[in-house]
């Protein structure tokens, strides 16, 4: 059988450890690649020792030198940018799971995806974004409610997550307010705040222990509410996620793809 040959990039770290760990236990994958920034102190052992698995044989390095199907990238925004650039001049498919990625980098995957095959999304949990095509599809139902419909996105993460509200909320809120057609975001609310307006959507962040993520989108109405709301119980799904996305981002023609297309949405 034919197998996917991946360079993880970021291998060394919390989440491309288990990239290596979950991509060497899915027989239609191969790692082939393990790759780290220079200098990283864990350059030249074997990845699957790094993971915490068995050896495969692959050491870390700072350098693709094996021919590879795609690249997974979750980095850091700095790294996300360099193995872009490599990527492009190698013709390479590319899934970047790195997020916080400046308007300038963000320009820059855009005009690599005119040259290469690139999964780019905020989140790579295949139930997260399937809760991303519910909420859509729930905001076109109700957009025309005669008593409006109120949004408001909580979500839950970590203690040791530096930005709030997530890439993941804001996306949630990117989504829905296409479709409905809002433009204010309110985050958080304090003291006399008034009576809340009809053209917003509200973020509300929680940090909390080592919870790996939650997010709730309650649609509320006169009179009854609707809440879709996702948890990841593992820092797993987004793993996963990604190397269904370098399935799936293999072997495809130029472009800018998500995770929509990866589940067939």
């Amino acid at each position: 059988m034919t197998t996917t040959r991946l360079a993880i990039h970021g291998a060394a770290g919390r989440m491309g450890q288990r990239l290596v760990a979950l991509g060497a236990a899915d027989s239609a994958l191969t790692i082939a690649a393990a790759l780290e920034s220079d200098g990283h102190p864990e350059l030249g052992r074997d990845a699957g020792t790094v993971a915490g698995d068995k050896p495969l044989g692959v050491a870390l390095s700072s350098l693709l030198d094996v021919p590879v199907d795609a690249v997974i990238d979750f980095s850091v925004p700095a790294a996300a940018e360099k193995v872009t650039q490599l990527c492009q001049s190698r013709k390479l498919p590319l899934v970047i799971a790195t997020t916080g990625l400046s308007a300038q980098q963000q320009e820059q995957v855009r005009a690599a995806a005119g040259e290469i095959a690139i999964v780019w999304a905020p989140n790579m949990s295949l139930a997260t974004n399937v809760a991303m095509k519910l909420c859509t599809v729930a905001a076109a139902a109700l957009k025309n409610n005669p008593q409006g419909v109120d949004v408001e996105i909580i979500e839950r993460h970590h203690r040791h997550k530096v930005d709030a509200p997530s890439g993941t909320a804001l996306r949630f809120g990117e989504l829905i307010a296409g479709v409905l057609g809002t433009s204010k975001s309110v985050h958080g609310r304090q003291g006399h705040t008034g009576e809340r307006s009809r053209d917003e959507i509200g973020y509300h962040a929680l940090r909390v222990g080592d919870d790996p993520g939650q997010h709730t989108i309650v649609f509320g109405m006169p009179g009854e509410t609707l809440e879709v709301t996702v948890r990841a119980t593992s820092r797993d799904s987004y793993a996963l996620g990604a190397l269904a996305a370098a399935k799936f981002v293999a072997g495809k023609s130029p472009g800018l793809y998500n995770m929509n297309d990866v589940l067939g949405l």
